[in-house]
């Protein structure tokens, strides 16, 4: 990369260099200037490595400005940027310019400003005597800086030029085709930089747009599954059967579950992965409410993560065995108690057990055979998370117990 870096130059066109007095004033390299070319190899290959870190667009610029200043023994430099509207280059970053000039200061842009020719044209532009410059206008900025020397490289962006890199030197000597071969080596990495930098601003736009549309779904299920749960409702208070109304009402609570469980989910800022503690807290809280005067206790750690179309399954089975513990276990003491404790087992399962000391499960109970939909529903959505779900003997009242896997396995139903 840094090699190509290097030679980039050449895909820009030959550079536009001021005639110079003395036609051998690239004389051959010295150990000094050997040494130099060696320190700015190093400073590309620095450079390279920021960009591809990701480093943050500010810091990549300011990098920029500093490490090229640093490997043309330059005392000022600065990265321009292109205001269309303006027709003017902003300096965006720089390193020795006075307080005020950064973020401020600008220069023409047009084909009589050095900066402004090699935005037009794509062609670096060397000025060595700046004070003699016929070609271009020199900037006010660097007549107020004392600047005698100049070269300037395009930035390309992403389908159109960012602005210009420009190094400054008040000190006399001349630029030469090495060190426009290292500015240009500079600017396609920094062009590389920001290239990435809109891709990835583009990518976050695209991706607040998706959550934004997921959030909208998530609003819309939720408003329809309380349309249909409230339909249920008014047809459990019409029907005039207690069997039938029983049962269409607890219907509408398991649509209401689901609808819960989707707004909690519409709040999430990753869908693919959430903190399972925080959502079934949210969740139990809902449940105190509906098994009132009963008390839920939650034990669990700090945070889970865990697959968040799972999580909307877990949430359903707790609902259900928390809803049947506050409806049967405690018949003569409504104010009971009932515990749902997590525990992550080995980094690889989360062991859900809900617990109360009510009245208990007849011994001859078999959820399989049983005729109530709510046995029958916690194993099927228990089948789906390929968890397996046990009875542990418990002295007093009832005891499940839900091993899931953090992971569906290929035998799941998901």
């Amino acid at each position: 990369m840094l090699s190509l870096a290097m030679n980039a130059s050449s895909d820009q066109g030959e550079p536009v260099v001021e005639r110079k007095p003395d036609a051998d004033a690239i004389g051959d390299l010295t150990g000094r200037a050997l040494r130099l070319r060696i320190r700015q190899q190093e400073l590309l290959a620095e450079l390279g490595v920021l960009a591809l870190q990701g480093t943050n667009f500010s810091g990549m610029l300011n990098h920029t400005a500093r490490m090229t200043a640093e490997g043309l023994r330059a005392d000022y430099c600065k990265v321009l940027e292109y205001i269309p509207a303006e027709n003017r280059l902003l300096v965006r970053a720089g390193v020795g310019w006075a307080e005020g000039v950064v973020g401020h200061a600008s220069v023409g842009a047009d084909l009589a400003s050095p900066a402004g020719f090699a935005l037009r044209t794509g062609k670096p532009v060397i000025s060595n005597h700046l004070e003699n410059e016929q070609r271009f206008r020199t900037p006010e900025l660097l007549v107020q800086h004392g600047i005698r020397r100049a070269m300037n490289v395009i930035l390309q962006g992403d389908g159109s030029p960012f602005g210009v890199l420009e190094v400054d030197s008040r000190s006399e000597g001349e630029f030469g085709e090495h060190d426009i071969a290292f500015l240009q080596g500079v600017a396609n990495i920094l062009g590389m930089a920001i290239e990435q930098q809109r891709y990835q601003r583009k990518l976050q736009v695209a991706l607040d747009r998706h959550q934004i549309l997921l959030k909208e779904v998530n609003h819309r299920v939720k408003n329809s599954l309380q349309v249909v749960s409230s339909m249920l409702q008014l047809q459990a208070k019409a029907v005039g059967d207690p069997a039938l109304s029983e049962q269409l009402h607890e219907a509408s609570s398991r649509i209401s579950a689901v609808g819960r469980a989707y707004e909690r989910l519409a709040y999430n800022a990753d869908y693919e992965s959430i903190d399972l503690v925080a959502y079934l807290r949210e969740v139990i809280d809902d449940l105190e409410t509906a098994v009132a005067p009963c008390e839920v206790h939650f034990e669990a750690p700090e945070e889970i993560q865990f697959a968040a179309d799972r999580a909307i399954i877990v949430a359903l089975i707790i609902n259900e065995l928390v809803l049947n513990a506050g409806k049967y276990a405690y018949p003569d003491r409504p104010n009971g108690a009932i515990w749902v404790r997590l525990v992550q087992m080995e980094k690889n399962n989360v062991l859900i057990t809900v617990r109360d000391e009510g009245v208990g499960i007849p011994s001859d109970f078999d959820p399989v055979t049983s005729k109530r939909l709510g046995a029958r529903l916690i194993y099927a959505l228990a089948k789906q998370l390929s968890a397996e779900l046990t009875r542990p003997a418990s002295i007093v009242g009832a005891n499940f117990s839900l091993n899931v896997p953090l992971q569906p396995t290929s035998g799941g139903g998901q």
